[in-house]
C-alpha cells in the first residue's frame, strides 16, 4: 500500500518506480551493521552492478529498507494506543519518499547533518500529505504522533 500511495502521489508510472531499486528487510534479515538504535528504519545505499556488466555504467543505486523491528516493538509498547499496521504504513511511506527524493536528485544521500534534519522535516511533511487523506483505522493516531516533525526547529534555517 505504501508503494502504491507514494507512486501515485509523485505520478509515477509502473516503469517508472521500478527504477529506484530497493529492499525492504526487518530484523532478521539485517546485518549487524545496518542494525541501529533510535530510528525505526534507515536506508543504506548499496552499489549494484547489472549482471554481467563490466563498465561504470552498469552500477546504479540499490537501496535497502532495514526495517529495526526492535525500536517499532518498543515504541508500540510504550504508546498502546498506536496499532501496528498504520505504524507501519506511516514507516514504510515515509522511507520510500527518501528514496524517491535521493533517486530523482531532490536530496543528497550525503547531505550535512543539518541538511539532513531539515530532510526529515519535509520528508515528514510529505509523508503526512500522503497518508493523510487515507482511511484506515489508527492512522490519525500515528499522523498526531508524528505532528511534531512538521512544527519548526528553533535556530534552523528553512530549505524549500
Amino acid at each position: 500500500m505504501a508503494e502504491e500511495l507514494v507512486s501515485n502521489h509523485y505520478k509515477m508510472s509502473a516503469s517508472q518506480w521500478l527504477h529506484p531499486k530497493y529492499d525492504v528487510k526487518t530484523l532478521a534479515d539485517l546485518a549487524e551493521d545496518e542494525i541501529v538504535t533510535g530510528p525505526f528504519a534507515q536506508i543504506i545505499r548499496y552499489e549494484g552492478k547489472l549482471k554481467g556488466g563490466v563498465l561504470g555504467s552498469s552500477a546504479y543505486d540499490f537501496y535497502k529498507i532495514c526495517i529495526q523491528d526492535h525500536a517499532i516493538l518498543k515504541s508500540l509498547e510504550e504508546h498502546p494506543e498506536i496499532a501496528l499496521y498504520p505504524f507501519a504504513l506511516y514507516i514504510v511511506t515515509h522511507e520510500l519518499v527518501h528514496i524517491v527524493r535521493f533517486s530523482r536528485f531532490l536530496q543528497n544521500f550525503n547531505a550535512s547533518d543539518e541538511e539532513k534534519l531539515m530532510e526529515e522535516r519535509r520528508v515528514h511533511g510529505i509523508t503526512h500529505d500522503i497518508l493523510d487523506p487515507v482511511k484506515a483505522q489508527g492512522l490519525s493516531t500515528v499522523l498526531t504522533f508524528y505532528g511534531t516533525w512538521r512544527t519548526p526547529i528553533d535556530g534552523l534555517r528553512t530549505i524549500p
